[in-house]
């Protein structure tokens, strides 16, 4: 049934003094912390509405959208809407975990969210719907849509020297828990699915390592059913809860993708073209900016992700470009919105 998939969206206004404050409270003094606390993981553009434009135009079959937030509200937002739900942070992650400013934190609670679905969507506030949506596209029947690509992974390092291991940290689990060569035997069907296109050829070049070696990461709306991350919580409680006692995102965490690892593991899932969305970045490259510009505005994917690369200086201008975008394909108002 449709109108039994919840929405949900996690947001925060980075410029709000009063939690910058808060925020800087907790940031480390010992310098062999490593600890991510990037400017762009905070940054907010100004576009969240069109997110809920998008929602009402293309996918108003969702029962309940759950806005999660530090208690922030946009100043635009229509908090009487009937199907909007708002989450204060302190309303489901257990109190000694608060305050975070890590999004691992948050995003291996929400199955604690009072009167969420089984089936729910989890938007990052950086994903955003351009054309019209299927229940179908998300899940089909109780199995959440996606695709298993296989992939190998590498340490990475970013310009601040934070090391980038969280999907390694997750994919020891699954090794843990579930043995490879069987799992792609039972769901041989679901892991070499013509929907993946030539994708495909990643998992049969990784078919000799006995072992995981990791998943392709679908950085988008994610669609997960709450009882994995409840079966998580039982099977690997002391990593989950070392990851939420972590204010900041730490290259020690596990995050939302051992989820949709554990999904895949498990066969619990539907295969979908990973062309239904588009991951991208806006930066300081202005001719590449505009292709971003032109993918929402020629709505040339269902989806799109649209991760934040851009120096502080030019933050103001990418702001401005983007609105325009989006206010070209969604103009007017949503019902969510004052």
């Amino acid at each position: 049934m449709a109108n039994d998939i919840d929405c949900v969206i996690l947001w925060v206004d980075g410029s709000d003094k009063k939690w910058l404050d808060e925020k800087n409270k907790y940031l480390p003094d010992n310098e062999k912390i490593e600890f991510d606390d990037d400017e762009e993981r905070f940054r907010d553009f100004g576009i969240l509405k069109y997110l809920f434009r998008g929602i009402e135009i293309n996918a108003e079959w969702f029962r309940k959208v759950f806005f999660v937030t530090c208690g922030q509200i946009p100043c635009w937002l229509n908090i009487h809407h009937p199907k909007l739900v708002l989450v204060d942070h302190r309303d489901f992650i257990p109190a000694e975990y608060l305050p975070t400013f890590n999004s691992h934190t948050i995003e291996l609670n929400l199955h604690r969210i009072n009167g969420l679905s089984q089936k729910f969507v989890y938007f990052n506030d950086d994903m955003f719907i351009l054309k019209r949506m299927s229940p179908k596209d998300f899940f089909r029947g109780d199995q959440p849509c996606d695709a298993a690509i296989l992939n190998a992974f590498a340490i990475q390092k970013n310009e601040k020297d934070f090391r980038f291991l969280m999907p390694i940290n997750d994919i020891e689990i699954i090794n843990k828990h579930f043995d490879k060569r069987k799992v792609l035997k039972k769901y041989w069907y679901k892991y070499f699915n013509i929907k993946y296109g030539t994708n495909v050829l990643r998992t049969v070049c990784l078919m000799p390592w006995r072992h995981f070696t990791g998943f392709t990461i679908n950085h988008m709306p994610y669609s997960i059913k709450k009882e994995y991350l409840e079966e998580l919580w039982n099977k690997e409680a002391e990593i989950l809860h070392r990851t939420c006692l972590h204010k900041f995102r730490n290259s020690n965490d596990v995050n939302i993708w051992l989820v949709m690892y554990w999904q895949f593991a498990k066969g619990d899932f539907h295969p979908r073209s990973p062309k239904i969305g588009f991951l991208t970045k806006v930066s300081d490259e202005k001719e590449h900016n505009r292709e971003v510009y032109s993918h929402i505005i020629k709505q040339k994917t269902k989806l799109i992700c649209i991760n934040d690369n851009v120096s502080t200086g030019y933050s103001s201008i990418v702001k401005t470009e983007l609105n325009q975008a989006f206010q070209k394909i969604y103009p007017d108002k949503s019902s969510f919105e004052i």
